[in-house]
């Protein structure tokens, strides 16, 4: 929304779906001058009324708000079947690997979940890329990277070690890492969208850095002025964290690690930067965000 509205010779408008148009969010939404207008994927009838007159559409699923791959999966299809129904010229959808691609299901090297997945909230977005395919609908396949700004929503920020010092707990050893801000996906999927049929039925991945979490570290002890290092932990350590989706995410790491050529290998930065001129780095990132990451 923010991408579309900033800039003044945008052959867009933004239109924004919520689910509440009187909440703060929806309303501070309205203030950039979206057209705000309900759906809830709960009430599937809502969807296509909500892309009526739409050239194209972002469509974003939440895992974490159910933390079931099978419900994103679900929810995909109603996307899909809705920008079918709609006519909409130019879909991106945000999907991720199917990481039993990678990691068949009977593979010991990394445990699976939920009876069926790898890395549930990869796999189910993965899972459905076919449905967009095998139903028409014209698609960019957007994969986003690690958002930076889970440092601050996400609780994977610094935490403080009992000795004077932070610890930032990043399982990758010293492999590298894709990267980036939210708000750069979001000024990417704007210059997808302005790239037009070029970029349909493409796989398109964004980053912003590939960086360790070494160097993560030291860039955010050098910005926030604390003594920050790096802790590895081993993938099985992670998983046994125990907060919700801690195997999920030990999985992704582990993804991440075993497979750094294919991962990093889509999630291109200087094609990134043609799509958004204005991509962050991390530091750059961090330094614009200091204030936000929590230190507790």
């Amino acid at each position: 929304m923010r991408a579309i509205q900033s800039d003044s010779n945008s052959a867009f408008r933004a239109r924004a779906i919520t689910r509440d148009k009187n909440s703060p969010k929806a309303q501070e939404l309205a203030a950039l001058g979206a057209e705000v207008v309900e759906a809830d994927l709960t009430k599937p009838e809502t969807i296509a009324p909500a892309l009526r007159g739409a050239h194209g559409a972002f469509f974003v699923t939440f895992f974490w708000d159910h933390f079931s791959a099978a419900r994103e999966t679900s929810e995909a299809r109603l996307f899909a079947e809705a920008a079918k129904a709609e006519g909409i010229k130019h879909a991106i959808w945000s999907t991720l690997e199917d990481v039993r691609n990678f990691v068949p299901l009977d593979d010991p090297r990394m445990p699976t979940l939920q009876g069926k997945y790898k890395v549930p909230h990869f796999d189910g977005k993965g899972e459905a890329d076919a449905i967009f395919a095998d139903l028409g609908v014209p698609t960019t396949y957007l994969l986003a990277s690690f958002y930076w700004d889970n440092l601050i929503y996400f609780g994977q920020n610094p935490k403080p070690d009992g000795n004077g010092r932070f610890s930032f707990v990043l399982p990758m050893g010293d492999r590298p890492m894709a990267g980036i801000a939210a708000e750069d996906i979001g000024k990417a999927a704007y210059g997808v969208f302005k790239g037009g049929d070029a970029f349909i039925g493409k796989r398109v991945g964004v980053a912003g850095e590939h960086v360790t979490g070494a160097d993560m570290a030291r860039v955010l002890g050098e910005v926030l002025g604390k003594d920050i290092y790096h802790q590895n932990v081993s993938f099985d350590a992670y998983r046994a964290f125990g907060f919700p989706g801690a195997d999920d995410l030990g999985n992704m790491f582990q993804f991440y690690h075993d497979f750094e050529d294919a991962v990093n290998g889509v999630r291109d930065v200087a094609g990134t930067r043609k799509l958004n001129p204005e991509l962050q780095d991390f530091r750059t990132w961090a330094t614009r965000n200091k204030d936000r990451i929590p230190l507790s």
